[in-house]
């Protein structure tokens, strides 16, 4: 009996540790950043994450690339060079919460020590010689 009483409550607890363990839920599934309404003056519509929603009429296939095909120079001390994308970049990203990077290694290049508060990686390499 005692045991019993000792799952249950251990059940309870490990059930309440993840319902605040989430991030927030997104305000929108979909909502393309419209840059050029948010930078015009007397912006009338609501803005989710800081950037108005586009009309999903006009929404294009160009909202959702961005320059990552283009390697970065590596020609510095470090042997390596990040090029970021966010919401600023790729409109399509506005509200998903995602942000990107490309990192470009020269041979012995190095990643700098940095912080990721509250974010996780993926790593993929590409070529490697």
């Amino acid at each position: 009996m005692a045991s019993t009483r000792f799952f249950l409550l251990a059940l309870l607890a490990a059930s309440i540790s993840h319902a605040f363990a989430s991030d927030p839920s997104q305000l929108q599934d979909f909502c393309v950043a419209d840059k050029i309404l948010y930078m015009s003056l007397g912006v009338k519509q609501v803005l989710v994450n800081g950037f108005a929603c586009k009309d999903p009429a006009a929404v294009t296939v160009e909202d959702f690339f961005s320059g990552l095909h283009m390697a970065g120079n590596t020609g510095n001390r470090q042997g390596s060079a990040v090029t970021g994308v966010s919401v600023a970049q790729i409109s399509g990203l506005n509200t998903l919460g995602i942000s990107l990077a490309r990192i470009n290694y020269a041979p012995y290049g190095l990643n700098p020590p940095h912080i990721n508060p509250c974010a996780t990686k993926i790593l993929t390499i590409l070529e490697a010689s």
